[in-house]
């Protein structure tokens, strides 16, 4: 019996040797930084900022209020454009400050989107999904051969500082061509930035961009879009198809009174007909329960039609004013906390401002 006993030890020794000294199975990915990919969704160039994720130039710095600042650390908006044969795509991402949120999940916070071309159409493939500030993932795997066109897109209420694309060893890996038409910019608040998005594919602006085949630049900030002046400087220096102004959410009926005609001004002084559209305060869900946001509302609109009027009696030209009414629907299942909008509401809020941007003739130039 102990004969036996022994036998049965050296054989599971043996057995456990051979297990630990086997290799595990090689990664066979190669990945590859900024180098390699096309930057979208900024009109800001790389060499003007602190980070190449950044939304704002770094000399503004101190010419926007902080909180506008720190808020252009975030990434919404921002994506990332290449070309790949590879049979799989993986990818390695850095936040700022793993940020987190009672209202608003992970994945649209600090996660990744990847989208791929297929038949002319940007089709969802994956999210990266945040563990820690460093992430990995594995997005699709097992394809068959053949070069394709993906975008991710980076998260949207946390800043990034480093980006690479896995993909297999011996694959390629290009930049495509830049779109040569010009952006639409839009310049607004926290649902312009993505509150509070699934995942960072479902802002409103990158829904838009993907429908019309556009790239669209994202100066949402959370609390802070207020037709600062600076932000009216910045804007008007980047050349655009048409400018959309949302900021109402975060203004008060004076702020819009004394903000909208400094802010047409500065825009049409180096964009003599570049069309600028005004866009009213968003329906926000809890106003058919709380009479005072429903008349704060009202107010703001109201400031926001009688500034507007003045300017084309004024005589600028190219000017568009949309209403809000019905923009995400009309029961009442668009958001996430009466204001910000669930994924449902930015796919009617993105068909909505489309059908308007439509209506209104605006072309894509």
């Amino acid at each position: 019996m102990r004969k036996f006993i022994c036998i049965l030890l050296l054989c599971f020794i043996s057995s456990s040797a051979i297990s630990q000294e086997s290799p595990a199975k090689k990664d066979n990915t190669t990945y590859y930084g900024k180098e390699s990919f096309l930057i979208e969704g900024t009109g800001v160039a790389e060499s003007e900022k602190e980070s190449p994720y950044d939304r704002l130039p770094a000399s503004y710095k101190d010419k926007v209020r902080k909180p506008v600042w720190d808020l252009s650390k975030n990434s919404a908006g921002i994506s990332l454009r290449f070309n790949s044969n590879s049979s799989s795509v993986k990818v390695k991402w850095a936040l700022l400050n793993d940020t987190k949120m009672n209202h608003m999940a992970e994945t649209g916070i600090k996660g990744v989107d990847l989208y791929c071309k297929v038949n002319g159409v940007w089709t969802y493939v994956n999210t990266g999904r945040p563990t820690a500030k460093e992430n990995e993932a594995s997005l699709i795997s097992g394809l068959s051969p053949g070069e394709r066109e993906y975008k991710l897109y980076l998260p949207l209420y946390d800043g990034t500082t480093k980006v690479e694309i896995g993909i297999e060893s011996g694959s390629t890996i290009s930049k495509p061509a830049a779109d040569k038409k010009l952006p639409i910019v839009f310049y607004g608040t926290s649902i312009l930035q993505g509150g509070c998005a699934s995942r960072p594919g479902m802002v409103f602006t990158s829904i838009i961009s993907r429908k019309l085949n556009v790239d669209c630049i994202n100066f949402g900030f959370s609390g802070n879009g207020r037709m600062d002046p600076p932000m009216a400087e910045l804007i008007s220096g980047i050349k655009a198809s048409y400018y959309v102004i949302d900021c109402l959410p975060n203004m008060t009926a004076k702020q819009v009174t004394d903000s909208v005609i400094p802010l047409a001004k500065a825009i049409r002084a180096k964009n003599p007909k570049t069309p600028i559209v005004f866009v009213e305060n968003v329906e926000y869900t809890r106003a058919i329960f709380q009479a005072s946001l429903k008349n704060s509302m009202n107010e703001k609109n109201q400031a926001l039609k009688t500034e507007f009027d003045k300017l084309v009696k004024g005589g600028m030209k190219d000017l568009i004013y949309i209403s809000a009414a019905g923009s995400i629907g009309t029961d009442y299942e668009g958001t996430v906390d009466g204001t910000h909008l669930t994924d449902l509401g930015f796919l009617r809020y993105a068909d909505y401002l489309i059908e308007k941007f439509k209506e209104n003739k605006l072309a894509i130039r």
